[in-house]
């Protein structure tokens, strides 16, 4: 993989498999719609890739948080339908019209000024009603949902597409509480059975609750290959999407009581060789790793020496023979025999899953693979195709 090369810091997002998660998906959502979310960069595997590779493996449409991560879909030419799943400003109802972007809202003042954009430029806003029931974070309770839908629906160029609600504890073992949730938001979208689309199902849910899937399912992490929780079925078979990687850039011999990195809080306890690693927090890899996290140097596990630093990472490689400069270092995936995933790399830094992979920086290279060869790059020059040569 000659565009590797020379990358201090890269990571590998395999398209392939994010195809066949998607696929899997789907058909644990059997008759429902895939909302396949991309919002925060698409969890850090980057975006427009990501979006366009999920729509052509059968995504209905595309979740983001914001009218901005809207608009970059649009201006890289994806024209699937794209929801708003965070709250939305009436100053952006006239961008969002505009840009067929539909909005996930709880209040009429919002329904308005996109009537008023809609009607002004001949466009249609589709909106999407959202109904608390029991996160108490965002959207209207269900008696004033029904009260907002049809009055919406009286607004021109205004059409209510979806009704939907998000569950606060679909990962955990007790169902409970999201099977309350779910008899809530029944029983208000009874009353609206003239909207088309009602959804309620996260990853977690459509996994351990796939009777919920209703007319469209919202699946984000699931997507990019994992878990919601320990707690969450893994029978419906996911794969990492990610690796991330960095090299050697030098490798020393340290002498039995001298300290290595910031603060000197690794100590050699025998004549030690450390190897030089450039990848930092300022690329994803998380402080709390420091003295904890581990590597993948010629297939075999490293533990992190010292601090993590903004640049670099030192590993402890002295029971790796013949480590040298320029090795490849595995921080997230596979390489010989072993493998670390974010769920691991989670535990140690204690965090989840979610914030690994989303925690990747925009400086990191990201090489989109697919049937083994790298068919995009995306960097801080911008995204742009590969051709095959």
């Amino acid at each position: 993989m000659a565009l590797k090369e020379g990358l201090r810091v890269w990571a590998e997002i395999d398209l392939d498999r994010l195809t066949a998660n998607v696929h899997a998906l789907k058909r644990q959502a059997g008759e429902a719609r895939l909302l396949v979310v991309v919002k925060a960069n698409a969890y850090g595997h980057g975006a427009v890739q990501v979006a366009r590779a999920a729509v052509e493996a059968g995504a209905w449409g595309l979740g983001v948080a914001s009218l901005e991560e809207g608009l970059e879909l649009r201006r890289a030419g994806i024209r699937a339908p794209v929801v708003v799943l965070g709250s939305s400003s009436p100053a952006q109802a006239g961008r969002l019209v505009a840009n067929d972007i539909r909005v996930t809202l709880g209040s009429l003042e919002l329904g308005r000024a996109l009537s008023r954009a809609a009607s002004a430029a001949g466009l249609t806003a589709r909106v999407h009603v959202k109904v608390e029931t029991g996160m108490n974070r965002f959207g209207v309770a269900p008696d004033e949902a029904v009260r907002l839908a049809e009055a919406l629906r009286d607004l021109p160029g205004v059409e209510v597409e979806g009704v939907s609600t998000h569950f606060a504890a679909s990962d955990e073992e007790d169902k409970g509480p999201t099977l309350q949730q779910y008899e809530r938001f029944r029983a208000c979208a009874e009353r609206l059975d003239w909207v088309p689309l009602h959804h309620v199902s996260n990853t977690a849910a459509l996994l351990d609750l796939p009777d919920m899937s209703l007319g469209l399912v919202r699946c984000g992490l699931g997507v990019y290959g994992y878990y919601p929780s320990e707690a969450v079925s893994r029978d419906v078979p996911l794969q990492p999407v990610m690796s991330f990687r960095s090299r050697v850039a030098r490798v020393a011999t340290v002498a039995p009581g001298e300290g290595v990195g910031y603060g000197l809080t690794w100590r050699a306890e025998r004549p030690s060789r450390i190897a030089l690693v450039l990848a930092g927090y300022g690329d994803g890899v998380r402080r709390s790793l420091s003295n904890r996290g581990v590597a993948l140097v010629r297939g075999c596990r490293a533990p992190f020496a010292g601090r993590v630093a903004m640049d670099m990472v030192m590993l402890d490689v002295t029971h790796i023979p013949d480590v040298r400069v320029d090795d490849e270092v595995t921080l997230l995936g596979r390489q010989g025999q072993e493998c670390i995933d974010a769920d691991e790399v989670a535990r140690l830094a204690g965090t989840i899953n979610y914030e690994i992979v989303t925690g990747l920086m925009e400086r990191v290279t990201r090489l989109f693979i697919r049937g083994g060869r790298v068919v995009a790059r995306q960097d801080l020059a911008g995204l742009r195709e590969v051709s095959a040569s």
